[in-house]
């Protein structure tokens, strides 16, 4: 079935370009401040799983069954983009307006808020994104695993039959 590797290719597209924004408006920020903010190993967490999410993505992109096996990683990734967001969410917090007001969200031309809540809300929507990845290759490997032990115990019952023996004379 060929609309579970088009999905998976869609998602896996969007999870390089997502990250990449995350990585790239983030990266700027901490080019901007060198060192003058106290929090900053929010954003430095935040820039390595980027990085990872970015690498994973661009090497699963190439569309093999083996894709899907990977479903744990996937799991993991979206886990670590959550705490992402959670402490991104957690450091905004109301300083500049409600985290999800989106008034002045922009990654290239907005205030440093704007950029703050667009990192934000990439970190979700590569969380989402991953987590959506992991429960495909999750379904595609339980069928996948279900066939195999059907077509095994089909081979195996033919194997028993009385009619299909030949006798050695």
């Amino acid at each position: 079935m060929a609309l579970d590797r088009l999905v998976s290719l869609i998602l896996r597209g969007a999870e390089l370009v997502f990250a990449a924004i995350v990585a790239g408006v983030n990266g700027e920020y901490l080019h901007q401040n060198k060192g003058t903010h106290g929090s900053q190993w929010r954003f430095i967490y935040t820039e390595v799983i980027a990085a990872l999410g970015i690498f994973f993505a661009l090497i699963w992109l190439i569309p093999f069954s083996s894709t899907f096996t990977h479903w744990p990683i996937d799991i993991i990734l979206s886990i670590l983009f959550w705490i992402s967001f959670g402490v991104l969410v957690n450091l905004v917090g109301s300083s500049c307006g409600a985290v999800f007001n989106w008034n002045n969200v922009h990654p290239v031309h907005g205030d440093q808020c704007g950029k703050f809540k667009a990192t934000i809300a990439f970190t979700f929507l590569c969380a989402i994104l991953f987590l959506a990845s992991a429960l495909i290759g999750l379904l595609w490997t339980r069928k996948r695993e279900h066939k195999a032990r059907r077509a095994d115990a089909v081979h195996h019952r033919r194997w028993y039959r009385r009619g299909h023996r030949h006798s050695v004379v």
